[in-house]
């Protein structure tokens, strides 16, 4: 049992059973001793759903990495591929199969094709004439991770560039079956609410699954009272912006993989020579003090953390006035909570210190400066000087992309010379090869020209309150703290939506692109839920094409109002911020 899936009102740990129990009944069936052989993307996410111990448990002697040429020696029964259905994937693992020793023993190949088996895979293995190889050829399907007590990921890092730039819909179908496991597990889901093409596109293909499964009937109580299902294009603003929470800053400066992030290990471990390890750090709601400060914004994590060093000082000073040998039983007792806290808090005051570097320099506050008074409406339509200064000294070119699209959000569409200016400073700086990833900013909606010669984000901005002037950073009223001062439009539609609802601000569904919806699922009689009084109501809300850190901390803060009346679970095809993002959207020039 992961003990942090079960702090909330919807216990996620049921999910992750299901998904283990899933995968200790494929291993069963091979049996003997067995090596994996991983799809290097796929350790990452498994990681988070089953140890090393519980593959030990059956019989997995070995892992190795999918790589080209000879698979290592390994004296075992069974051989397993765990793989994405990518046709690259399979030539590496024909080859893999093609070089097998065959004066050795013979083994048993097997395939496990993660989230879904594919035709076009098969074929492409049958073509290389290894098809006959495999044992079994199955598909396991790891749609949505549980990642913490209210947060769901697919870790598909294509989903937003396959949806919107390719037409591609198979990430939409693997969210609709993920959405469809989660009420085999929790109940049928009564009402469905959405904005968005993709959004329209996964209700009708749950409406069409639960059609096809008529014959059972869900006779699980449903634990959601609503799903809202949120395209990313609908709010393209809120991941370009620099997120200023913790876990936020944590991502944005330093990544975080899986729950993992990576750092320097300069601030954590005493000066030894050579070049040290990158220290890696689990980040989830498990560690106490983590699951305090995470949603915070930054400018209020110091004072908890100098509060904590106090507390725990003060503990560890107990032990002097421990006289009887049952308080001195006590004391030892705590000990290991104890020092745990201390480990804990050693780590985040090493973590806030190193994002205290990067925040307080220069070049941060003139780019927040910049992304601020954008997002407040403040010289839109012009080149920013800015912008042409991190040209010119050839900054990161994600920095700038990131800058030039928030611009451009900000005004509809940027004026034709203007865009035109940028492009051109932009190849000229960085490369010709890029103007591929300008064509594709462009088709995403991201950096594209104003139609129509109209800019609708300040009647976005003023209906939906998106610029708040006066923010509470260290005892917030409002969403907008996670942005010190910008509230998250998603977010903001999921309040809206829970109270006074949708109706109040047609006029602005109507400018954000894609159709809003509402649907209901009937349930059998018996199932339908009476609430006590002051009972909140829970809320799934699954992000089409990724969400930020960020978001996730604006909707915790509102699952935490005294009167909010709404909890939020989240669920998303990726995990992302703006860099990882518009990384995902660049062409790779080969």
């Amino acid at each position: 049992m992961a003990a942090h899936l079960s702090y909330g009102r919807v216990n996620l740990n049921v999910l992750r059973e299901a998904v283990r129990r899933e995968l200790r009944e494929f291993l069963d069936k091979c049996a003997g001793s067995k090596a994996i052989v991983w799809d290097e993307y796929l350790t990452g996410p498994f990681g988070l759903i089953a140890q090393y111990s519980l593959l030990k448990e059956h019989e997995v002697e070995k892992m190795f990495t999918l790589k080209g040429n000879r698979l290592p020696a390994a004296d075992v029964k069974n051989i397993i591929f765990f793989v994405r259905p990518r046709l690259e994937l399979m030539d590496i693992i024909a080859e893999n199969v093609l070089s097998e020793d065959r004066r050795g023993p013979v083994r048993d190949f097997h395939i496990l094709f993660v989230p879904r088996r594919s035709l076009l895979c098969e074929q492409r293995l049958k073509d290389l004439g290894v098809l006959g190889s495999f044992i079994h050829r199955e598909e396991y399907s790891l749609d949505l991770i549980p990642f913490d007590g209210d947060l769901l990921s697919m870790e598909s890092e294509g989903a937003f560039k396959e949806c919107y730039l390719e037409g591609d819909q198979t990430s939409l179908y693997h969210a609709a079956k993920g959405l469809m496991t989660l009420q085999a597990l929790y109940g049928t889901i009564p009402q469905i609410f959405g904005k968005g093409e993709c959004a329209r596109q996964v209700a009708n293909m749950m409406i069409r699954m639960k059609r096809e499964f008529t014959g059972s009937q869900n006779s699980i109580f449903p634990v959601f009272d609503n799903l809202l299902l949120l395209d990313r294009n609908v709010d393209l603003l809120t991941p370009l912006a620099t997120q200023l929470t913790y876990e936020g800053l944590i991502d944005e400066i330093y990544g975080i993989q899986n729950s993992y992030a990576k750092l320097p290990p300069e601030k954590f471990a005493p000066k030894k020579q050579g070049d040290g390890e990158a220290k890696k750090l689990q980040l989830n709601s498990a560690e106490e003090l983590y699951a305090e400060i995470r949603d915070k914004n930054f400018n209020a994590v110091g004072s908890v953390l100098s509060k904590k060093a106090k507390v725990i000082s003060a503990a560890f000073e107990e032990r002097h006035n421990a006289k009887t040998v049952g308080e001195i039983k006590q004391f030892v007792s705590q000990l290991p909570h104890m020092q745990a806290a201390r480990g804990s808090l050693a780590n985040h005051t090493s973590i806030a210190e190193l994002i205290k570097d990067v925040t307080t320099s220069e070049d941060f506050f003139d780019k927040l400066t910049v992304e601020q008074e954008f997002m407040s409406g403040i010289d839109t339509d012009k080149v920013n000087n800015y912008i042409e200064d991190c040209i010119a000294q050839k900054h990161p070119l994600i920095k700038v992309l990131r800058l030039v699209c928030l611009q451009s959000v900000c005004n509809s569409g940027l004026k034709q010379k203007v865009l035109d200016y940028y492009k051109r400073e932009i190849l000229q700086t960085y490369g010709y090869e890029h103007i591929l990833t300008l064509y594709n900013l462009e088709k995403a909606g991201l950096l594209k020209p104003q139609t129509g010669g109209r800019n609708n984000y300040p009647t976005i901005r003023k209906t939906l309150r998106l610029w708040m002037d006066d923010v509470n950073e260290q005892n917030p009223t409002d969403i907008s703290y996670v942005y010190s001062g910008y509230a998250p439009l998603s977010v903001r539609l999921a309040q809206l939506l829970s109270r006074p609802g949708w109706r109040s601000i047609e006029e602005v569904l109507r400018i954000l692109p894609g159709p809003h919806f509402e649907e209901r699922q009937p349930l059998p009689t018996g199932l339908q839920k009476k609430r006590q009084p002051g009972e909140n109501r829970v809320t799934l809300i699954f992000f089409l094409g990724g969400v930020t850190f960020a978001e996730i901390a604006a909707l915790r803060f509102l699952s935490q109002l005294e009167d909010g009346g709404t909890e939020y679970v989240i669920a998303t095809t990726k995990l992302m911020n703006g860099s990882s993002w518009i990384e995902a959207l660049m062409e790779k020039p080969f």
